[in-house]
Order: C-alpha cells, then sequence, then structure tokens
C-alpha cells in the first residue's frame, strides 16, 4: 500500500465532495469490521450509497494506491489510513460557544466522542447561564474562549449562537487561536483563509429534501 499521500499535509487538498464520500467509505469500512468481514471492493464500499465502483477507486486514488487487482482493499489497513486521511486517529478538543437548545442537543450527541471529537469547554454571553455546569462542564463567559483555546489545545469550534451575533462571535474565536468552525448559525461567515468553516443550516437541508420529494410526488393524486 502506497502511503507516500496519506494524510500528508503537504498534499494536494481534496474537493469536498471527495472528503464527504471518504468518511461514508469509513463508516462502511467500520460496518464490514464490525461484521468480521477482512477483505472488500470498491463494490462493496459504494453501493450502499449509489457510489459506483469506478468513483469509489477515483476517490481513493486522489489520496494513494490501495488495493490490489483481484484481491480488493484488506479492511484493517484501509480504516487506519483512512482515519488518518481524515484526522480522526487522534483526539480534537472541541469549544461550545452558544448554550441555546441547540447547543444543548449536541452536548449530549455521542456521536462525537465515537469519533474522536470532545467537547472540552462550553461559553454564552447570557448571565444566567454563565456558571452553570452542563455534562461537567462549567460555562464560561466568551472573553474566557482565547484562555481555554491555549489551555485544551482546542482548535476547532461548535457555533450555535443566533444570527445577529455569529460573525462577531466567530472573529472572537479565530483571534483566540480557533482554526476550524461547524457554523450552525445561518448566516455565512467571512473568515480569513487560514480558518475553514463548514455551514450546517438544517433548514435549507429540510428545503432540498422537500424539494426532491415534491419531484416524485408530481402527478400522484392523495386519496381523501
Amino acid at each position: 500500500m502506497d502511503s507516500s499521500r496519506n494524510g500528508h499535509p503537504n498534499a494536494k487538498p481534496a474537493p469536498k465532495a471527495v472528503v464527504g464520500r471518504v468518511s461514508l467509505y469509513l463508516r462502511q469500512l467500520e460496518t464490514l469490521q464490525r461484521q468480521g468481514q477482512t477483505k472488500t471492493s470498491s463494490d462493496q464500499l459504494g453501493e450502499p450509497f449509489g457510489i459506483k465502483n469506478a468513483q469509489v477507486r477515483k476517490d481513493l486514488a486522489f489520496f494513494g494506491q490501495f488495493g490490489r487487482p483481484g484481491i480488493g482493499y484488506h479492511i484493517d489497513d484501509l480504516i487506519l489510513v483512512l482515519r488518518r486521511i481524515l484526522g480522526v486517529d487522534k483526539d480534537w478538543p472541541l469549544l461550545l460557544v452558544g448554550l441555546g437548545n441547540l447547543g444543548r442537543a449536541l452536548l449530549r450527541y455521542r456521536g462525537f466522542q465515537s469519533r474522536r471529537f470532545h467537547i472540552v469547554a462550553i461559553f454564552d454571553s447570557d448571565p444566567k447561564k454563565i456558571g452553570q455546569t452542563h455534562q461537567g462542564i462549567v460555562v464560561e463567559p466568551l472573553d474566557a474562549i482565547r484562555k481555554s483555546v491555549a489551555t485544551h489545545k482546542a482548535a476547532l469550534a461548535l457555533l450555535c449562537v443566533p444570527a445577529d451575533s455569529a460573525q462577531r462571535v466567530a472573529e472572537l474565536m479565530i483571534a483566540a487561536g480557533v482554526r476550524g468552525i461547524l457554523n450552525f448559525a445561518p448566516v455565512p461567515l467571512a473568515v480569513p483563509p487560514h480558518v475553514s468553516v463548514v455551514a450546517v443550516d438544517l433548514s435549507i437541508q429540510l428545503e432540498n429534501l422537500a424539494y426532491k420529494v415534491q419531484g416524485s410526488l408530481d402527478g400522484v393524486s392523495w386519496a381523501g
């Protein structure tokens, strides 16, 4: 297995769509591993997601040469490589900024820990929330973000604040040293080139879903 490009910091950044599919392949590999399989094929990796085997091979080839013709991929080896490529072969401390309903839900979400993301600090601007303890973590004021970034070596943050304060809070986090923001505020953020932002707008996702379902329902008459 050629690992010359696997997770190499100077490797050409992969397109967002490729990274998203690699995450899917990793989940499929982990499922097959739990089922006791030791080898798999590009067909088997892509089939659950409707991805053709040629696309699977092309996506993986972006990072190196994996598998052998007629043999396929060794599941344990490929899992290790894809985890390293995605950066989930190590622990990532997370800052949670904004303890509203969504923030509290994310705090209880166990899927983060299974992927080695750990919320280590919580921040809010509401004086009534500051000082409260949630999941063993004391809520701190926003001006404590800089100290927390330094203490926990935290580069990633979950931004769960209202739209009208999202840009200001994002700038505060970036000034403190945050390099990646998962933005749940329904507004785009202006950030410097060294900072990465992934937007999670649930209403947009529902609109996309409604559009697809509406298309499938065209011409369908509902019984009264």
